[in-house]
């Protein structure tokens, strides 16, 4: 597997190449795009959209397709098991978050490690209510 900050300069130059960084990029309206995404797994819960990974796996693993129509087939399959679902958009969230972090050149590893540390020296639910 990747590392966090690996994935962050992968999917930041994927962005960049399919033309999202051409302009200039507000930082408030790339939080807004997160939170949207959010807003997006929100409502795919609400409506008990989930991924059916498992049928997926098995459309990965079929043999019975012809390989000059195996990528159209993956992307059929992913369309009708996973596009739009609770994972997949949660998934969508994190992109958005690391391409953000490889545009501000965010150690964002480094941010989970001194966060993680500090939030274990707080007191039980950081000392409120909820």
């Amino acid at each position: 597997m990747k590392t966090l900050n690996e994935l962050r300069d992968e999917i930041h130059e994927n962005a960049k190449n399919k033309g999202f960084w051409d302009n200039p990029r507000e930082t408030g309206t790339l939080l807004m795009l997160c939170v949207s995404e959010l807003s997006e797994a929100m409502e795919a819960d609400r409506r008990g959209k989930y991924a059916d990974i498992a049928a997926y796996n098995e459309c990965e693993n079929a043999d019975d397709i012809f390989e000059g129509d195996k990528q159209m087939y993956l992307v059929s399959s992913f369309q009708c098991l996973i596009k739009d679902t609770f994972e997949d958009e949660l998934a969508d969230t994190i992109i958005r978050i690391l391409d953000l972090c490889g545009a501000k050149g965010i150690d964002i590893e480094k941010h989970i490690k001194l966060k993680m540390e500090y939030n274990a020296t707080r007191e039980r639910l950081h000392g409120k209510k909820y």
